[in-house]
């Protein structure tokens, strides 16, 4: 895709590449996510990561097709729900249709729900998917160790991204390494921690804040950047997805890398993967 000026651009393990900050739009509206994404949009996020259960693929789709914003300067992940992984083809069109586009960037498998058993099913139907061009590349989401390690002892392709609750309370280091050494980005989703807990009161994040004029928020984005992950934190107010955007103007040093790093207390703050069927 074409760089928008600020984003830095990640590349996929299949060539792909995708902007390293985008906008998320989960609890969105969806009679306010055309308006919330055309914000976006004007702010200058090109990457929009919704879902099928978000309700909100129409509104995405509608913001797109109004913002006249060439189709391969933006990336668009949408996610296949946990009831439809027997039906992945079925599902996949319906999302497509309305988000009104000819293809999506990335296609995730939401969670492995697996008391199912159905993941390794639903991926290769997403195979097939990615093979017909309708989706530019294929993922998984809150995938854990070994739900990683049974998908990629029986199928093919390996997952371009493996989309994660991650902020500095949780950064899921095991999930994490075993991701970045079979060469699956990591995104992180509650980048901030959903406020959730005192994140932006820590003196590690507030003391960084403070040394470069920035807000704690920009700062966590920041350092989420200087680590290697994707990340899209969300917001419905112009101003903050402003805000959340403006982070390309300063660089933390890397013992503040490391002090917010040093943060990690596996402080999960949502469901666990083993948990959600």
């Amino acid at each position: 895709m074409v760089a928008n000026a600020n984003t830095p651009l990640l590349t996929l393990n299949n060539g792909t590449t995708i902007p390293q900050l985008g906008f998320g739009v989960f609890k969105v509206d969806p009679a306010e996510t055309t308006r919330i994404v055309t914000d976006a949009l004007e702010v200058g996020y090109r990457h929009i990561d919704t879902a099928a259960i978000y309700g909100n693929e129409e509104g995405v789709g509608r913001a797109i097709a109004d913002a006249g914003i060439p189709r391969e300067e933006l990336f668009v992940t949408t996610k296949l729900w946990n009831d439809r992984q027997t039906d992945a083809e079925a599902a996949f069109e319906e999302s497509l249709g309305k988000l009104g586009l000819d293809y999506v960037d990335l296609y995730l498998i939401h969670w492995p729900t697996p008391q199912k058993d159905t993941f390794v099913q639903a991926w290769k139907s997403l195979e097939k998917i990615y093979a017909s061009g309708r989706a530019k590349a294929i993922g998984v989401s809150n995938f854990l160790v070994p739900h990683l390690e049974k998908l990629l002892a029986n199928t093919d392709v390996v997952p371009a991204v493996n989309q994660i609750e991650l902020h500095p309370a949780h950064q899921q280091p095991e999930v994490t390494a075993f991701s970045r050494e079979h060469g699956i980005q990591i995104e992180a989703w509650g980048p901030l921690g959903q406020g959730k807990y005192p994140l932006f009161e820590l003196p590690e994040v507030a003391g960084a804040a403070e040394a470069h004029g920035k807000t704690p928020a920009q700062v966590v984005i920041r350092w989420h950047l200087q680590t290697g992950n994707i990340v899209f934190p969300k917001s419905n107010r112009r101003e903050r997805m402003a805000e959340n955007f403006d982070v390309f103007d300063f660089e933390l040093t890397a013992d503040e890398v490391a002090a917010i790093s040093s943060l990690e207390r596996e402080g999960r703050v949502s469901a666990h993967p083993d948990e959600v069927n």
